[in-house]
């Protein structure tokens, strides 16, 4: 199973237009971590997209190509590219892109978004919020199979034998479909044959089991065996289970409430926090031994091929990131692996 990173980049927002102090610092300890990652052998890093002044990435194409240059072998990925509010062509030459510099690394994960401030930035109709998705996903695909594509939509110009250049290195790119828990989502990755990845992000994960199966069965029906999948969720690792738990609820409480807030939850205390690191809880946050347990409790749950651990939730102080980060890629990867690692073959005497 892969295992590795994804992050928001949450920040203080900057209040002056050219002093933006905060999300200069941000930037540069987002590089920090991706490097980190990177040395202490995680299989992927992961950036998402949002318009929002508490999220400082907003083009993680140019996040990745920067971390193309300051990495060696690990993966690079968006999580996720808000696809209904941007152009296709321009998403798949952004990513050929940051593959020709990574020497093949570069991933899309792609989503219909968590937020929705870029549909009116970029003059999109909210209304038509499913539909921009599904007609620019079917377009992405077929830049990404055809270097020639003639390809005619309701929402954006045709295309009568185009080349969309560059090409990546890789053959073509990786290309994963990011849910939240909508049926509809599971079932178009499934029939599209698309890896899929699921953010749990609350409540208990076994109540997205049958979540899972529909993905699954929809993909069969569809002719598509053995999917990749991937899990992804809020972690954070120290070195004891108090620790992580005093370290990380302050700002991991801040920024759900205040997300909350905004969506109509009710507040999160410090004893709903403490329930959801329960063994069986969404949140994956304790020492090493309960994050290892949690990560292979899950994939006992749903077979998943990938893991990725959102830990840079909130305004998380960066040696603090670092250190959960070291111990995520040192300690927590390794058993994971050796514990789900296929039993060698028994030769006959």
């Amino acid at each position: 199973m892969e295992l590795g990173i994804y992050t928001f980049a949450d920040m203080q927002p900057d209040k002056l237009s050219g002093k933006a102090i905060n999300a200069h610092q941000r930037i540069q300890n987002l590089m920090d971590e991706i490097k980190i990652a990177d040395e202490v052998g995680l299989d992927v890093f992961a950036v998402g997209e949002h318009h929002r002044p508490d999220y400082a990435i907003s083009a993680p194409a140019v996040i990745l190509g920067a971390a193309a240059a300051i990495t060696n072998r690990i993966k690079l990925s968006s999580a996720v590219t808000v696809l209904g509010s941007d152009d296709p062509v321009r998403v798949f030459q952004s990513f050929a892109t940051v593959d020709l510099l990574s020497s093949g690394r570069a991933e899309i994960m792609v989503g219909r978004g968590s937020f929705i401030e870029s549909f009116p930035l970029f003059g999109y109709d909210l209304n038509q919020y499913d539909d921009l998705f599904a007609e620019k996903l079917d377009l992405l695909l077929k830049i990404n199979k055809n270097e020639t594509v003639s390809w005619k939509g309701k929402h954006r110009s045709s295309l009568i034998n185009l080349g969309v250049y560059p090409r990546p290195l890789q053959s073509e790119l990786p290309i994963w479909q990011a849910v939240g828990g909508t049926p509809q989502s599971a079932i178009r990755a499934g029939t599209l044959g698309l890896p899929m990845a699921l953010a749990i992000i609350g409540g208990y994960p076994d109540k997205f089991v049958p979540f899972i199966n529909l993905y699954r069965d929809s993909a069969k029906k569809a002719g598509h065996e053995n999917l990749p999948l991937g899990i992804n969720s809020h972690v954070y690792v120290a070195e004891t289970s108090q620790q992580a738990a005093d370290e990380f609820y302050p700002a991991y409480s801040v920024m759900m409430n205040r997300i909350g807030r905004e969506r109509g939850w009710a507040p999160l205390r410090r004893m709903d926090f403490d329930a959801m690191r329960s063994p069986t809880g969404s949140l994956v946050v304790g020492s090493v031994e309960e994050v290892i347990a949690k990560i292979l409790y899950e994939h006992e749950l749903f077979d998943n091929t990938r893991f990725l651990a959102q830990m840079s939730v909130g305004i998380m102080p960066h040696d603090k990131i670092l250190r959960s980060l070291e111990l995520f890629g040192t300690k927590v990867a390794p058993a994971v692996r050796k514990a789900l690692a296929p039993e060698p073959i028994r030769q006959e005497p």
